[in-house]
């Protein structure tokens, strides 16, 4: 009798360690999917802010000045961005005067448009955007200039403003 009421204890300890166990296990799975969820939707809200923060930058440029592109660039005088010409712009005050005689003062019209394929990494205050764009050049003697081009901007969250804080444009090369 002794081991029959035993056994029966036992059984209900198991039923209900199982029982805690599941518990504890859809306990974590609601919280496993609850962060599943939000940084899903983190991720597409990062794709928006970053659509359109390139939507933005390529319209600054397209305007033909520094001054309208200025507000996408942290100022920091040990910054570099590569450029396709020159090889590149050691910090924001070497980057105004080399694009505007490199590019801007020749030209009657500029745009530049980003493709759909914007690919978007975030890490904390940190995010890398690389996206196809399409430059085109009206000069003031007339020349057209049209040319795909790869683009990589590494942002840097300061205060409430992403920054570019490095940019890397290149033209593929003739024939590939």
């Amino acid at each position: 009798m002794a081991i029959a009421k035993n056994s029966v204890l036992d059984r209900t300890g198991q039923r209900r360690r199982a029982r805690l166990l599941l518990c504890a296990g859809f306990a974590l799975g609601v919280v496993l999917l609850t962060f599943g969820v939000a940084r899903a939707q983190k991720r597409g809200n990062d794709d928006a802010i970053f659509r359109k923060l390139t939507a933005d930058y390529c319209a600054a440029w397209s305007a033909g000045n520094t001054d309208d592109a200025a507000k996408f660039y942290a100022q920091d005088n040990d910054l570099i961005f590569y450029d396709v010409t020159p090889f590149s712009y050691h910090g924001w005050k070497e980057y105004v005067p080399g694009v505007h005689k490199a590019l801007l003062d020749s030209a009657a019209e500029i745009k530049l448009t980003a493709g759909k394929d914007l690919k978007v990494t975030r890490r904390g205050n940190v995010t890398w955007t690389t996206v196809p764009m399409r430059f085109y050049e009206k000069t003031k003697d007339g020349k057209v200039m049209e040319t795909e081009l790869r683009y990589t901007g590494i942002w840097e969250k300061r205060g409430s403003n992403w920054l570019l804080v490095h940019e890397h444009i290149s033209v593929p090369m003739t024939g590939n």
